[in-house]
C-alpha cells in the first residue's frame, strides 16, 4: 500500500478515536442538559464541560472552581469551593490506547508503520490542541500543556505498541529486523527479551482477570449497600443512569484497586485510610454508591489472597517453559532465571504505572489521597510474580518431559523428511 494512503488511513483512525471519545461524553451530557434546562437553555457551557471531561479521561488533572454565587446559594464551605480532580476514568484512556494500538498494527501490516504513526499522531495531536483551545472554562480548569500533551502521548504509546509488536513478530525490513538479528545471535540468551515480555503479558492478563472476578464477587456480596446508597442519593431515573455511566467509566480503576488489595498493599480512600487483607481502617466516606463495594472489615485468613499474584506468575512461568521446551531454546539455568526476573520486572512496572493512573484526588480535604501506592504495589507484585514464575521456570526438568520433547522432535523431523509416520 502507498505510504500516503497508509498515513491517511491512520489519520482517519485517529479522528474516529477522538470523535468517539468526545461523542460518548457529549451525548449523555446533552440529554441531561435538555431534560434539566430545556431547549431554550444556554448551550455555551456544554462544550467546555465535555472537553474538560475528555481531557480528564486521558489523565489531565482538572481544577474545579465553584463560582461565588453558587457558594452563597448552596452554602458550600469555602475550603470546598476549590479542589483538584486527578483520578481519571480509565475507560476513556483505555479506549484511546487500544484504538491506537489497532491503528498502529494496521499500518505495520500495510507495510509502513512509520507513516501510519506519523499520520495518526499528527491528527490526534491537532484534535487535542483544538479541544484544549476551544474548551477553556472558568469552572473546570486544566493546564494547557497537559491538555495537549497527555492525550497525544497516550495515543502515541498505543500506535508504537501496535506497530512494534507486529514488526517484531512478522518483520519490517528495517530497524526492528536488525535488532531481532542481534538478539538472535545471543545463543541460549536470545529468548530472554521476547519471552520476558510474553510472560509478563500473561501475568498481567491473569491479574486483570483476577481483579475483575474480585469486583464481581464484591458486587454479589455487597450489592445491597450499593443499592442503599443509590436510594440515599435521592436521584431520579436520569440521575441514576448518569451515576451508572460514571461507575462504568471507573470500572478499570476499581479492577486495579482490587488487584492491589489481592497483592497485599491495598489502597486508600482518603487521607489516613487503608484497605488491605491485613486490616481495614476507614473514616467517614462520601455517599458515592460505588464505595459501598468496599470491605468494612478484614481478617488474617484474607492474606491468602497473595496466592493470586503467585498463581499469575506460575501461569506465566508454565506457559513460557512450555514454549522453551517446544522450541528447544533457553535450556540452561541462567537464561531461565533471567526470564523469570524479566517477567517479574515488567509486570511490576506495569503495576506501578497502573497504580499511578488509578490514584489521585476525587475531592477536597481527605479525598485528596485516593488509590494504591505505586511503589508498594510494584514491589509486592514483583516479588510475588517472581516467586511463581521462578518455581515453574527453574525446577529441574522431569525425565517424562525430556522423553516427550525427544518424541516431539522425532515426529517433526519425520514429517519434514516426508517419511511415513505411524
Amino acid at each position: 500500500m502507498h505510504r500516503l494512503t497508509i498515513a491517511l488511513l491512520a489519520a482517519l483512525d485517529a479522528a474516529i478515536a477522538a470523535a468517539v471519545g468526545l461523542v460518548v461524553l457529549l451525548a449523555p451530557l446533552t440529554l441531561l442538559w435538555v431534560l434539566a434546562f430545556g431547549l431554550s437553555a444556554e448551550w455555551g457551557s456544554l462544550w467546555p464541560i465535555s472537553a474538560a471531561l475528555w481531557q480528564f479521561g486521558h489523565g489531565v488533572p482538572v481544577q474545579v472552581v465553584i463560582p461565588d454565587e453558587v457558594i452563597l446559594a448552596v452554602g458550600i464551605p469555602e475550603q470546598g469551593a476549590r479542589f483538584a480532580l486527578s483520578l481519571p476514568p480509565l475507560a476513556i484512556l483505555l479506549f484511546s490506547l487500544l484504538f491506537a494500538a489497532r491503528s498502529g498494527r494496521r499500518a505495520a501490516v500495510a507495510g509502513d508503520g512509520a507513516a501510519g504513526i506519523a499520520g495518526g499522531l499528527a491528527v490526534f495531536a491537532a484534535i487535542s490542541v483544538g479541544v484544549a483551545l476551544t474548551g477553556r472554562s472558568g469552572e473546570l480548569r486544566t493546564e494547557l500543556w497537559a491538555a495537549i500533551l497527555l492525550p497525544t502521548v497516550i495515543y502515541l504509546a498505543g500506535l508504537l505498541f501496535g506497530a512494534i509488536r507486529h514488526a517484531w513478530s512478522e518483520g519490517d525490513g528495517g530497524i526492528i529486523d536488525r535488532v531481532h538479528d542481534v538478539v538472535d545471535g545471543w545463543g541460549d540468551w536470545s529468548p530472554v527479551p521476547a519471552e520476558s515480555l510474553r510472560g509478563a503479558a500473561v501475568a498481567v492478563m491473569a491479574l486483570v482477570g483476577a481483579g475483575g472476578i474480585a469486583v464481581v464477587i464484591s458486587i454479589l456480596l455487597r450489592g445491597g449497600e450499593v443499592i442503599a446508597l443509590f436510594q440515599a442519593a435521592r436521584v431520579d431515573a436520569l440521575g441514576a443512569f448518569m451515576l451508572t455511566l460514571v461507575h462504568l467509566a471507573y470500572l478499570p480503576t476499581m479492577i486495579i484497586w482490587a488487584i492491589s488489595w489481592l497483592a497485599g498493599p491495598g489502597f486508600a480512600v482518603g487521607v489516613g485510610t487503608a484497605l488491605s487483607p491485613a486490616g481495614t481502617q476507614l473514616g467517614v466516606l462520601p455517599g458515592l454508591p460505588v464505595l459501598g463495594l468496599l470491605p468494612q472489615d478484614s481478617s488474617t485468613w484474607m492474606l491468602v489472597s497473595v496466592l493470586v499474584p503467585l498463581g499469575a506468575g506460575a501461569l506465566a512461568g508454565w506457559m513460557i517453559r512450555s514454549r522453551l521446551v517446544w522450541e528447544g531454546t533457553g535450556a540452561a539455568l541462567w537464561p531461565r532465571a533471567a526470564i523469570a526476573l524479566g517477567i517479574a520486572a515488567v509486570t511490576a512496572g506495569v503495576a506501578a504505572l497502573a497504580a499511578v493512573l488509578a490514584s489521585g484526588s476525587i475531592g477536597p480535604g481527605r479525598l485528596a489521597e485516593v488509590g494504591p501506592n505505586p511503589g508498594a504495589l510494584a514491589l509486592a507484585i514483583g516479588i510475588e510474580v517472581l516467586i511463581g514464575a521462578g518455581i515453574l521456570l527453574l525446577t529441574p526438568r522431569h525425565r517424562d518431559e525430556l522423553a516427550e520433547e525427544r518424541t516431539d522432535r522425532w515426529l517433526e523431523e519425520m514429517r519434514a523428511s516426508d517419511t511415513p509416520v505411524d
